[in-house]
């Protein structure tokens, strides 16, 4: 694989700024997966932003928990989250130590490593749908709660890492609501992905979950 500025690992200094200054720039940023069957790299093309204590759509609006405690650590770090009792997603932990801010990563094109993504997302109707939305991401790249806490900044060896890559020109970043996020959190245009890009996943708005009768 050839080298150069484009396959550089963003350093911590990236990660270290405000959440809403992180989250855009990540959009065209390589992330690399690697394990014992090969690795899979794909191109971030939608993004979410959590702004901790000062989001009721974070997980961490309310405080340290077990769950969330890798929010509240050094910027650069993963945070992977079990939901709905089958699913991972993947987070990047941005912003000072302490503030417990993060990048949600929805969406992504495979570049490297397609035929292994296929192999774990069996029900992809086509590569496009390989890492589209958070859960499939997480799938395609084999993500789960080992990896929370992960550094990604430490290099081209590590088993999770996000590299330079090639970011899209300002005018082709869009944003809007996030999906599935209620409550005073619900009209925060804090969704960025890469306009017209076939692999961002379809908006949907909250859904509140019925009580049993």
């Amino acid at each position: 694989m050839i080298a150069g500025p484009e396959r550089t690992p963003l350093p911590r200094g990236f990660f270290d700024r405000p959440v809403l200054e992180v989250a855009p720039d990540l959009l065209g940023r390589t992330l690399v997966r690697r394990t014992a069957d090969g690795p899979v790299e794909l191109r971030l093309t939608e993004v979410e932003a959590y702004d901790g204590a000062n989001d009721p759509g974070s997980h961490a609006f309310r405080g340290r928990t077990a769950r969330n405690s890798v929010m509240f650590g050094p910027p650069g770090h993963a945070y992977v989250y079990f939901t709905y009792g089958m699913w991972h997603c993947l987070n990047v932990v941005c912003g000072p130590e302490g503030a417990a801010s993060g990048v949600l990563l929805r969406a992504g094109e495979i570049q490297v490593g397609a035929e292994l993504a296929r192999k774990r997302r069996i029900s992809a109707r086509n590569d496009k749908e390989l890492a589209k939305g958070p859960a499939r991401l997480a799938t395609a790249l084999d993500v789960d709660r080992a990896l929370d806490g992960t550094d990604l900044c430490t290099g081209t060896d590590a088993p999770l890492s996000v590299l330079t890559g090639t970011p899209p020109p300002a005018d082709l970043v869009r944003s809007g609501p996030r999906t599935g996020v209620g409550g005073d959190g619900a009209p925060h245009p804090w969704r960025f992905w890469i306009s017209d890009d076939p692999t961002v996943s379809p908006y949907r708005a909250h859904q509140p979950r019925r009580r049993a009768t």
